[in-house]
């Protein structure tokens, strides 16, 4: 592996590179433990595939937005470095996979010299930053949200307090109640709203706190109708706070921040938020509402009537893919990307195409489609024939015919069943036999290849995820249906329901019973979910249990979609929660590292960083002696008590007033040079205090 010192000129960025080359080296060489690795490795977007020795790259684009030569440098790196595909996932992100280890520094350093970031992408962290691709753009929005999601971006990238939470956590800022970007199914959810005081107009956002899909979807609570702009970053840094120090480590199926809630009790973490607001890094945070500029629209010149090959499909492109932006004259274009996969030589051919018809900017949209914008109304027949020419001119965007999925078991260590030819299987289904519904934006189908929700299946009107079955003692692949999900609006929504499993050949004849009972049966403009309600989920069950029936499987329906071979459930081990590090040695190896990056902090001016780097040696550093004697703490809470339990009150560490209140004092004082040097003192003589015990009991062990 070589080296980039000379390459880039970020020197963070730089040396982040360097040590992920020395890190997989030492990983290679066998003195870095694999679950620590891994660790690691997840929080620089690197990420194991079902496939033995390959990697799976998550390049994290915030709200999703890259100009043309940022998606040109990406199609560039996925030619040399993986097979020739963008993957746009439902986070905003791009994924390319089969990629090589070894190679990822070198992967990331090109990356890196065009503004691209893989730096948490995956792993315990915040994830990537997420907002309606329409922001900007949309005649609804109150104001363009792009630059305060930019601003929680850039706030919490690299952040000490949110580097090793218990599990991932998501943000996300929609553009309007519409609320495209799904607010009431993120950890911080953000609608945004103006109010006037004193003939003063103020910018604000209605909060959602604690939404969530994963296998157990949940919607999030509202606790604020009207959140200043400037308190934006302050409340949200107080959430990860609380979360960091009280969300569960052991259990990563209980460690999302809708769990703590439900542990708690909304009152109890609305409490703990505020407590926390005198140790955060800053009290108000002015928003620079120019950070995100909108793109130059294109040069106005004169365009050539262009003719399109099939008028008819032209017209259906247009009313189902297009709109007029809030600026007049300018249309957005959406570009439906099936199972949000695109050949990088498409990707070339349709940038090529666009130049000088549309501004410089495309953002990639929750349901994995792309967002053009400033298009003038005499440049669509050109763009549509570009579209046309690679394959994704097709009609209805975000429609019942656009249906979202995750790679499923094409390359996840998680996935059940094939999501991605089912996906594809049902938009057949749509354009063969339900042609209108192209027009129809309020009936979702979202496919999960697994439980976990990374196809939003448990927000769908009509969900579905993996799953299996067995008859006659084989595996049948399968499929959990669930009804009834859906936006209402204004961070508000609902969670599906599970209504029954069923072998996954006959999802088609599924999706058929549902669409055609409700084309018969539901009363004029009456939305999916409220029919649902309406029939109760016991018709839907009724209605559906036929195709449950195992005793009439044919010998097809033990192969799953896109197979030849009869179907095998082979689930690996998950990383898209990262991993959970026991070892004592390497506790106090990483409280050793910490110790450093406080100390460089405090050197620095960076006070608060200081004050929470050492607040992590606490907590490793106890973590490592409770683990010595086998005591497994679920939160950071219960390692601070669980450390005057188990060696203050015996005698065995002399901790005056108790540990709990020596660590906890990071949340009773403002960040100051004078707090920040006591701190990092008193973490320092209790680090060096338990190093030179261990080292005593390994001699006399030795």
């Amino acid at each position: 592996m070589q080296s980039f010192r000379t390459e880039l000129e970020n020197p963070v960025v730089e040396k982040e590179i360097i040590e992920l080359e020395r890190k997989i080296r030492a990983y290679r060489e066998g003195s870095m433990v694999e679950d620590k690795f891994k660790s690691l490795r997840l929080a620089r977007g690197i990420y194991g595939q079902r496939q033995p020795g390959v990697q799976m790259v998550r390049i994290k684009l915030p709200f999703g937005k890259a100009t043309f030569k940022q998606l040109l440098r990406i199609a560039d790196i996925s030619d040399e470095y993986a097979i020739r595909n963008l993957h746009f996932t439902t986070r905003q992100d791009i994924q390319i996979h089969f990629v090589s280890l070894d190679r990822t520094p070198e992967l990331w350093a090109k990356l890196a010299q065009d503004d691209i970031t893989i730096r948490e992408a995956c792993g315990n962290t915040v994830r990537n930053v997420t907002a309606s691709p329409q922001a900007g753009i949309d005649p609804e929005e109150p104001f363009d949200v792009s630059p305060y999601a930019h601003a929680t971006f850039s706030y919490f990238l690299r952040n000490p307090i949110c580097q090793e939470l218990g599990r991932k956590f998501k943000f996300g800022f929609s553009s309007s109640t519409r609320d495209t970007a799904f607010a009431f199914g993120q950890d911080l959810g953000f609608i945004p709203k103006v109010r006037t005081v004193n003939n003063v107009e103020e910018r604000g956002f209605r909060v959602i706190l604690g939404g969530g899909l994963g296998a157990q979807p949940m919607a999030g609570h509202l606790v604020h109708e009207f959140l200043p702009e400037d308190q934006l970053i302050p409340y949200s840094e107080s959430v990860l706070r609380v979360f960091d120090r009280y969300g569960e480590r052991n259990n990563r199926n209980k460690a999302r921040f809708k769990y703590l809630i439900q542990k708690l009790g909304l009152d109890e973490v609305k409490r703990l938020i505020a407590e926390e607001q005198i140790a955060s890094k800053v009290k108000t945070f002015k928003i620079d509402r120019d950070a995100v500029p909108q793109p130059e629209p294109p040069e106005l010149r004169p365009i050539e009537e262009e003719p399109v090959s099939n008028p008819i499909a032209y017209e259906v492109w247009k009313k189902t893919n297009t709109w007029e932006q809030k600026q007049t004259g300018y249309y957005a274009v959406y570009v439906k990307v099936p199972t949000g996969d695109m050949p990088t030589k498409d990707a070339r051919v349709l940038i090529a195409g666009i130049r000088g018809h549309v501004a410089d900017e495309v953002r990639i949209t929750q349901n994995q489609g792309l967002l053009l914008k400033f298009a003038r109304e005499e440049s669509l027949p050109h763009i549509y024939n570009v579209l046309e020419k690679i394959g994704f001119a097709k009609p209805g965007f975000d429609s019942v015919a656009d249906v979202t999925t995750c790679p499923g078991t094409d390359t996840c260590n998680l996935g059940i069943s094939n999501s991605t030819e089912m996906a594809r299987v049902l938009e057949s289904l749509i354009y063969d036999e339900y042609e209108e519904l192209v027009f129809d934006r309020e009936i979702k189908i979202k496919i999960s290849g697994c439980m976990n929700s990374c196809g939003q299946h448990g927000i769908a009107n009509i969900g579905i995820h993996g799953s299996s079955l067995k008859a006659d003692g084989r595996v049948v692949p399968a499929a959990q249906i669930m009804l009834g999900g859906g936006v209402l609006g204004d961070g508000l929504g609902r969670v599906a329901e599970r209504v029954i499993k069923v072998p996954s050949k006959r999802v088609v004849s599924a999706v058929r019973l549902l669409l055609d009972d409700y084309l018969a049966n539901s009363n004029p403009e009456e939305r999916f979910h409220d029919y649902y309600d309406r029939q109760t989920k016991d018709y839907f069950y009724r209605m559906l249990k036929p195709l449950a029936d195992l005793t009439t499987l044919i010998e097809d329906e033990f192969v799953d979609w896109g197979h030849q071979e009869t179907y095998q459930q082979a689930i690996g081990v998950g990383e898209c929660a990262g991993v959970v590090i026991d070892l004592v040695a390497v506790l106090l190896f990483e409280a050793e590292e910490k110790l450093g990056w406080a100390n460089e902090s405090y050197s620095a001016g960076a006070y608060a960083d200081a004050i929470y780097h050492a607040y992590a040696v606490y907590i490793s550093t106890a973590k490592a002696l409770l683990l010595d004697k086998g005591i497994h703490s679920s939160t950071q809470i219960a390692i601070i008590r669980d450390f005057d339990k188990n060696f203050v009150e015996s005698g065995e560490f002399l901790v005056s007033g108790g540990f709990e209140d020596r660590v906890l004092e990071i949340n009773k004082h403002e960040p100051s040079e004078a707090f920040a040097r006591q701190y990092l003192a008193g973490v320092i003589d209790f680090y060096q205090t338990v190093a030179a015990k261990r080292s005593v009991t390994a001699e006399v062990n030795g």
